[in-house]
């Protein structure tokens, strides 16, 4: 059987009847068991009393066996007992002698003590006269007792069928509820298999059926992310690309038809559009290595003070072109950072470079170091105009620009700040922009302790 439905509804069926005959069987011999000693004690006690009555009557036993057969004794199937094959109980008098002989005793007899410790006193106001020893088999069952067994058994065996029937109605539910889920969740797979990534599963229970469905469609979110994401930078990279490539072609082109002279200055211009054509290259390598985690670092413990120095100096020239100054505020006693200094520089590089791209001449540069109970925070923030709360978002995207123009006649790829965020991730931190129009923009990094 290949339908998950059918076998848990096989399952359902074998569990409910086997758990259901097992019962049925066990109320069954229970409850005829307990009828049976509830007949026997009470033809036992009867019996008993028209013992007693039978002595109190006659003060002796004798002739007392020619009135059992008007006691109301019933053999096996209703049947008065046959005396003649042996009597199924023994009466003794008072003296342990037996008086009506039954299995194993004789007439006269005595009987022994522990044997009559479990016999059955005859009194008479308080005083023992004699002791009866019973067999099972003295009072057999009744008609009345039969029938009752029978519409015992019956009922027994109509709850045994309406069981089976439940269990096989909720075997039938239950694997429904199970499988329909699974179902719907098999051929949304298939079809995001096929390509079809706008697929979306209803949320049908809070248990973990419900949990799947919830991380199938968070996993579906994720995918047409990620491929809206990759067309998006598919044609930001072509877009990227063109530029320096039609400068280029443009040029050699305008030499090979003899438009062009081949001077210095078309020379320089091929040059530096080959320049920014093979920066962006590399940018999108590192960036992806960055992503895939296969970025390699070379860990070591350096002080972040060492680190903003060292930023600031390799910019301190285009700085003083531009009349921007740095500004160092950096909280005592910081611990070291064990980090790769070359990664977090080139980080530390890119923050400052878009610092220094936007700060007007005469502005401030600030590179703030701190700790907090499980970061060392490295704060880069310039005195530009500052972005908009929206922008903020979209500030570490690859290939974002809030001001394009600005940025690419100044040679930008677009890439420097996805680079920072993935470089600064794969060192187990963070980084985030803070900026209020008019008043700069922060970019804080958190690197662990």
């Amino acid at each position: 059987m290949r339908s998950l439905t059918g076998k848990l509804i096989l399952g359902f069926l074998i569990v409910g009847l086997t758990g259901t005959v097992l019962l049925t069987l066990s109320v069954g011999l229970i409850t005829t068991q307990e009828f049976g000693n509830f007949l026997f004690d009470q033809g036992r006690e009867d019996f008993v009393s028209q013992l007693s009555e039978y002595y109190r009557s006659n003060e002796t036993w004798e002739g007392v066996e020619g009135i059992f057969p008007f006691l109301g004794l019933r053999g096996l199937g209703g049947r008065p007992p046959n005396f003649g094959e042996g009597r199924p109980f023994t009466l003794v008098d008072s003296d342990g002698k037996v008086v009506v002989p039954g299995p194993g005793h004789h007439l006269g007899g005595m009987i022994e003590t522990n044997e009559l410790s479990r016999s059955e006193p005859i009194e008479i106001e308080g005083e023992e006269v004699g002791h009866l020893l019973v067999g099972r088999g003295a009072f057999g069952e009744s008609r009345a007792a039969e029938l009752f067994i029978e519409r015992l058994t019956l009922i027994l065996i109509l709850g045994l069928i309406g069981a089976t029937i439940v269990a096989v109605l909720l075997g039938i539910v239950i694997a429904r509820s199970l499988t329909n889920p699974l179902a719907e969740l098999t051929k949304a797979t298939r079809a995001v298999a096929e390509g079809d990534l706008d697929q979306n599963v209803a949320v049908r229970s809070n248990d973990e059926l419900g949990e799947l469905a919830v991380s199938f469609n968070l996993m579906n979110a994720n995918l047409a992310r990620a491929r809206d994401r990759r067309r998006q930078m598919t044609a930001d990279i072509a877009h990227e690309l063109r530029t320096p490539l039609s400068v280029i072609l443009g040029h050699t082109e305008g030499i090979r038809d003899s438009v062009l002279e081949p001077s210095q200055e078309v020379i320089n211009i091929v040059h530096e559009e080959t320049l920014r054509l093979s920066s962006l290259v590399e940018d999108l390598r590192m960036l992806s290595l960055a992503e895939a985690g296969e970025l390699p670092l070379d860990y070591q413990k350096i002080s972040p003070e060492q680190l903003l120095e060292e930023a600031a100096a390799s910019h301190l020239p285009r700085a003083k072109r531009k009349k921007i100054s740095f500004e160092m505020k950096v909280a005592p006693n910081l611990e070291k950072v064990n980090v790769d200094p070359d990664r977090i520089a080139q980080v530390l590089g890119n923050l400052i470079d878009n610092a220094l791209r936007y700060t007007p001449a005469g502005g401030i540069i600030s590179l703030q170091a701190e700790q907090s109970s499980d970061f060392v925070e490295l704060r880069v923030h310039d005195s530009g105009p500052g972005i908009e709360a929206e922008e903020l978002e979209h500030l570490f995207e690859r290939f974002y620009r809030e001001d394009e123009s600005r940025q690419r006649a100044e040679g930008g790829s677009g890439l420097g700040l996805a680079i920072a965020k993935s470089i600064v991730e794969d060192h187990g931190g963070h980084i985030r922009a803070q900026s209020d129009p008019g008043q700069g923009l922060s970019i804080i990094i958190q690197l662990p302790r």
